[in-house]
């Protein structure tokens, strides 16, 4: 298997997060980072990868490569993925599903090529044991990534399992959620390290709180999560897992009152937001409310940290006015703070009719969002 060879992996990430991402896995203490587009390859050791699998907040898929090879034809494909023993990953009591994604290539559908790796582990199956394993794509014990690139092939099994941006705390949610990975880099563009309040106006579901949580505490993005798919790895040596888990798990700590906070005006959205902070024991010093913020007497001297809506997914057609109101109420009744706003596009970046010291670049899903930095004086 390549990553046996070499010691490389590959990390998906989500569009305009791979500087942040490729930062981060230098933290965790990654080596040989090369970033390409929505992914970036790297070298761990063995400690390293179980670091980085467990503990990245940006990252939402670590793969480990098992076969890369020019690939002109379904034939070819086929053919190249029966010389992996696939049964060193799974067994036929278990499900398997794949992520395949394919670009300028010969074979030009996804799906095809997914169906035509599929039948290669069928068969492998088949010829050792006269059956064969099933096909889960929502219940899978085993995740395999096929990505075909310019007639070059990339087979991966998938370390994380489930996405790693499914925390395991979103118990409730509402509509138009902000993706976890994206609350995360908010969190960690906005520097704030706890000096200050920070408090969120728009607090929807309570990601970018619950990501604060996590950060300020120092709690491993998977400290919820059960299985993951580097379990079924040749050699994975429960022993270093457990004992790096448990060193990271040992630097968690407490939340002290009065550092996070956040309201919405929409009760559903304030149930949602207290349920899932209190996922966490630290939740509970977390105060959020019901509250039009447009009531609050002032937010001075915090950071301030926001996703208000786009317009797209909800409140079609009033995204202006919304971030006109909030641009009025920030400069008004914040001074003294800085204010992180997500908004939808780079037009309505305007539309708060305030002056930015940063318009960076955040895909959310599709939409080109941009995240604003405004000092208050």
């Amino acid at each position: 298997m390549e990553y046996q060879k070499n010691s490389k992996y590959f990390a998906q990430v989500a569009g305009s997060l791979e500087p942040i991402a490729a930062l981060e896995l230098q933290e965790l203490g990654a080596a040989d980072i090369q970033t390409t587009y929505r992914g970036i390859s790297f070298s761990a050791d063995e400690a390293t990868l179980y670091r980085i699998l467990y503990q990245t907040r940006i990252c939402s898929r670590i793969l480990a490569p098992l076969i890369s090879f020019q690939c002109h034809s379904e034939k070819y494909l086929h053919k190249s993925a029966m010389q992996i023993d696939w049964t060193q990953f799974l067994d036929l009591k278990e499900k398997f599903a794949i992520n395949s994604n394919v670009s300028n290539s010969k074979i030009s559908n996804s799906m095809y090529a997914g169906q035509v790796l599929k039948d290669a582990i069928c068969d492998v199956f088949r010829e050792k044991f006269d059956a064969r394993p099933d096909f889960d794509a929502k219940e899978a014990d085993v995740r395999f990534n096929l990505h075909i690139s310019e007639n070059w092939a990339n087979i991966s099994i998938d370390l994380g399992g489930e996405p790693l941006h499914k925390r395991g705390y979103r118990k409730e949610t509402v509509k138009a959620p902000l993706q976890e990975t994206l609350a995360a880099a908010i969190i960690r563009l906005t520097l704030w390290n706890g000096e200050q309040m920070l408090y969120d106006p728009f607090c929807g579901s309570g990601t970018i709180l619950t990501e604060a949580i996590m950060h300020y505490c120092r709690i491993p993005a998977g400290f919820l999560r059960k299985e993951w798919g580097i379990f079924r790895m040749p050699g994975f040596n429960k022993e270093l897992w457990d004992k790096l888990k448990a060193a990271a798990d040992n630097n968690i700590r407490d939340l002290p009152e009065g550092l996070l906070a956040g309201s919405d005006i929409a009760g559903v959205c304030v149930h949602a937001s207290i349920g899932n902070c209190n996922t966490f024991s630290q939740g509970r010093n977390v105060v959020i409310k019901r509250l039009d913020y447009r009531e609050i007497d002032e937010l001075e001297n915090m950071v301030i940290a926001t996703n208000p809506p786009f317009g797209k997914r909800l409140y079609e057609g009033e995204a202006e006015k919304i971030l006109k109101e909030l641009g009025d109420f920030l400069k008004q009744k914040c001074q003294g703070s800085r204010a992180y706003v997500l908004v939808g596009s780079k037009e309505l970046a305007f539309a708060l009719r305030l002056r930015y010291k940063m318009n960076k670049l955040l895909k959310n899903g599709d939409i080109e969002s941009r995240l604003l930095r405004i000092d208050l004086y």
